[in-house]
Formats: structure tokens, sequence, C-alpha cells
């Protein structure tokens, strides 16, 4: 059984930065590409970033320059480093797995999800 479970959330003021950092176990960690999504009150989930097994990466304009995400195979975990943050940050930031040979960005081509973690930035 596959568990996904984020960590590292909490409240920051603007211009703070927090860790997320995200588990994943019951499955072949360093085959799945893995990525981090979004979502505000009253918006849809969107994508933040993401990272292939070769390290290859890619972000969401909103984020670029600011979150950096890395992977750690030997941990089963992937991380999100977020500085500069914003009020508009402000969301429950998800971990999601997708069993696939590029990156992708897409929340429907990802095969795993967690629960949430929720990141509050005051201004």
């Amino acid at each position: 059984q596959v568990h996904v479970v984020e960590s590292g959330g909490g409240l920051v003021q603007a211009g703070g930065s927090l860790r997320l950092s995200c588990a994943a176990s019951g499955l072949t960690f360093s085959a799945y590409v893995m990525g981090w999504f979004r979502q505000a009150p009253g918006k849809e989930r969107e994508f933040v970033a993401a990272i292939g097994w070769k390290n290859a990466s890619t972000y969401a304009d909103a984020v670029k320059g600011r979150f950096t995400i890395s992977r750690d195979n030997a941990k089963n975990t992937v991380y999100l480093q977020m500085n500069s943050l914003k009020p508009e940050d402000t969301a429950v930031y998800y971990c999601a797995a997708a069993f696939k040979s590029r990156v992708v960005t897409t929340s429907n081509e990802y095969d795993y999800w967690g629960q949430g973690t929720q990141v509050t930035v005051s201004s």
C-alpha cells in the first residue's frame, strides 16, 4: 500500500521561508516523478513544482526563482524549499507521485496523493 505524507507546513510572515517534506512508501520511489501542488480557498488545485528521477525539474511561473524542489531517493523523500514567501502562496500544499518517464505538471497524471499540509503566509 502506497503512503504519501507531507510535513513542514505552518504560519510564516511574508518574506520568510519554509521547507516542506514529503515521504513516500510502498513504491519504488526513485522510479516516480514527484510533484507539489497547492490549493487556495475557493480556487482550483494548481501545479507548483515537479522533479523527475534524474533530478530534472520544472516550476510554475508564480514560484520560479523562489521555490526549489529536490529529492533524496535514499530517504524516499522530496522537499520543497520555499523562500520569499508571499501572502498569495497561502494554500494547502499537496505532494503527489506519478509513474512517468518524463516530468509532468497536470494533476490527473499523478497516481498517488498525500493529505496536504497548510501553509499560511501573513502580510
